[in-house]
């Protein structure tokens, strides 16, 4: 055998070479594996410097309880850790690292030096280096404060094919700086400090631990809009604990740049999560786009295996089935209970109104002052202010000040409103504002028994109870949040009058939007209609496919299917939806059949019947240039008002947008 060929053992350099390939494999990795170590130690304040993206130099600095100096020679050996002792300790650890590996596989690769102190005298500090082929550590005395530097000084100079993949210092930094947000994201109650080439970049205080401190430094990392257009979320259920912020569909974004996702505190990118989320978005997003979050998910560590990846970037849920339900559920009906919202436009109405005279804008040209506008028709709402306060001010005007300073008209002229729009349109309005006791079961049935039903019967069935709170029939001074249709513009979108201004309506998107959920709440609240197969369709499948199909029956039964096991590697499809009855089914088996070995649960057939009744929706709502009385444009508003999802499309279009008094004053400079 020639020498070449015999095993040898490594020498330990060349090991933590090696053992740095996968964990250092930029600087924006050795930032993560130090400020990990140093969130470990307990550290209060924590302070990066970099000098040529990271290449030149990484310095990281924390107040945490530092490194005595018996314990320093080993801070750089392989596989020594002060985490965990044991497999128990291994399987519910709750520290960021617990490798021992990347302090020694970092110094293989660069000029590392470490300096601690344990004890509260800042004299009484110490340094390690570790230096020569056999990476022997060196202690020597060194001032410092309690706590712990570390300084990183070339990066790859031993290594020159890895240094040779490194990209520009702007590239590298961007790396950095996103690394940075995920840590500053993930620890609310530590304070923080970003320099780069001296200058600096982030500096961040401690946040409260509260909803307001969280949102202050999110909108500081990721701007305040991201705060102003997200959806804030605490659940908890099965002892998983789900909490954060979910952007709305109309805030997402070209590329998927702004997704965080935590668990137990440590930043992961998990397949699974991802599915989940990306299912949550699939009818509001419009096509391309990617939705933006933080979430963190809270549960018990023994749950969780985080020793999946050197780079602790990946976890395995011991019960996946049960958080991808926990997510997409979550998720789903947070996104479908959102309505439109009469403080939608609020902070938008306050930075407009800075500096204009609310008073004088909001008035109308020739519009007769105080109270000589009592004496204008009852039902001309273009002439009024509506509010659903009913204070009144002190002096006895009648008019209550709003927030804004100006005047507004008291309830009782509200009331008189409200009688002369009831009275203008009796035939409609007690429907639109009142719940439906019984639905038109025949149109129902007519409309379920296959794909060429009619879409309008199924929109003329029940609807759902209307929220008593945006609902104005509850309270006969406040008006309904998307307000009252005054004119139909070009035959394709429907102008109102707001409480706030004005709103725009796209009609066959929102129409469509209506139709496709009452549809699907149709459709999915009962069995679905299944229809037999003359000739059963065999689909030659592995083992693996085979045992899945069978434990998961059940599952294929509630979606009409009915799959029988003609051997060991054939399947047989007797039965599928009627709706479905013309698809091709050997490809959406083995998809559903794929999803449920990977992910616990499958929608494929779920999400091609909404593709069905996206279609009939689409073909059986109102169309561009029909011209609408005033009684179906208001139908309309009410009807987005009840309905989940309303403010996109099924395409995942907007269908309508707001614009306040204070933005219109703005636009034509009004009290300037």
């Amino acid at each position: 055998m020639s020498e070449a060929s015999r095993i040898r053992v490594l020498d330990p350099r060349l090991a933590n070479q090696i053992a740095a390939g996968e964990v250092v494999e930029r600087p924006a990795s050795v930032v993560k594996e130090i400020v990990e170590n140093a969130i470990d130690a307990g550290g209060r304040r924590i302070e990066i410097e970099l000098e040529s993206g990271g290449t030149r130099l990484i310095r990281v600095r924390d107040d945490g309880s530092g490194i005595g100096e018996e314990d320093l020679p080993l801070a750089l050996s392989r596989h020594a850790t002060s985490k965990i002792a044991s497999l128990d300790d291994l399987e519910d650890v709750a520290s960021l690292g617990f490798r021992g590996e990347a302090l020694a596989s970092i110094s293989a690769v660069s000029r590392l030096e470490l300096i601690s102190n344990a004890a509260d005298d800042p004299t009484g500090g110490w340094r390690v280096v570790a230096e020569g082929r056999e990476m022997a550590p060196r202690v020597t005395p060194a001032p410092h404060p309690r706590g712990t530097s570390v300084l990183v000084r070339d990066l790859f100079f031993n290594t020159p094919a890895r240094r040779k993949f490194l990209r520009t210092e702007k590239t590298e930094f961007g790396h950095v700086e996103e690394a940075f947000r995920r840590l500053a994201l993930s620890r609310f109650d530590i304070a923080w400090l970003l320099r780069h080439n001296q200058k600096v970049v982030h500096q961040l205080p401690a946040a409260a631990d509260d909803q307001r401190g969280h949102e202050r430094r999110i909108a500081a990392l990721l701007g305040k809009r991201f705060i102003d257009e997200s959806l804030h979320l605490d659940l908890e259920a099965s002892g998983l604990r789900l909490w954060g912020w979910v952007g709305l569909p109309t805030h997402s974004r070209a590329q998927a740049d702004q997704q965080y996702f935590f668990v137990n505190g440590r930043v992961v990118r998990d397949r699974l999560v991802a599915h989940a989320i990306r299912q949550a978005y699939r009818d509001v997003l419009f096509n391309g786009r990617h939705p933006v979050f933080v979430l963190y998910l809270e549960l018990d560590p023994r749950v969780v295996d985080v020793n999946v990846h050197p780079t602790k970037h990946e976890v395995r849920f011991r019960d996946g089935r049960l958080v991808h339900d926990f997510l997409f559920s979550s998720l789903h009906r947070a996104l479908a209970e959102v309505r439109p919202n009469p403080q939608g436009v609020a902070d938008a109405d306050a930075q407009a109104s800075a500096g204009v005279d609310s008073g004088e804008a909001r008035q109308p040209e020739g519009a007769p002052a105080g109270g000589d506008d009592a004496a204008l028709p009852a039902w001309q709402q273009q002439r009024m202010s509506l509010s659903g306060q009913h204070e009144r001010s002190g002096a006895g005007s009648g008019y209550a000040p709003r927030q804004d300073g100006s005047p507004r008209p008291p309830a009782q002229r509200i009331r008189e409103f409200m009688a002369g729009y009831h009275a203008l349109h009796p035939d409609h309005e007690s429907t639109l504002l009142t719940p439906r006791q019984a639905a038109d079961e025949t149109a129902v049935e007519a409309a379920a028994e296959g794909p060429g039903g009619s879409a309008a019967a199924l929109a003329s069935s029940e609807r759902p109870a209307p929220d008593v709170a945006t609902l104005a029939a509850h309270d006969d001074t406040q008006a309904p949040p998307l307000g009252y249709a005054v004119a139909q513009l070009h035959g394709v979108y429907i102008l109102a009058q707001s409480e706030r201004g004005m709103v725009i309506v796209d009609m066959h998107a929102a129409h469509e939007r209506i139709v496709y959920e009452r549809m699907k709440q149709q459709i999915h609240a009962g069995a679905l209609d299944a229809q037999p197969l003359l000739v059963p369709v065999s689909i030659a499948v592995g083992a693996a496919e085979a045992e899945t199909a069978e434990r998961e029956r059940e599952a294929f039964s509630r979606l009409g299917v009915e799959l029988d096991a003609a051997g060991p590697e054939t399947l047989l499809v007797r039965q599928v939806p009627a709706l479905l009855a013309d698809a091709d089914i050997e490809p959406l088996i083995r998809d559903m059949l794929g999803d449920l070995e990977r992910y616990g649960r499958s929608d494929r057939f779920e999400t091609h019947i909404n593709q069905l009744l996206g279609t009939m929706a689409c073909h059986g709502s109102v169309r561009a240039n029909r011209a609408l009385t005033l009684p179906e444009m208001n139908a309309l508003l009410r009807d987005m008002e009840r309905t989940e999802r309303s403010g996109q499309c099924n395409h995942g279009r907007p269908t309508w947008t707001e614009m306040s008094m204070a933005q219109l004053d703005k636009l034509f400079l009004r009290g300037q």
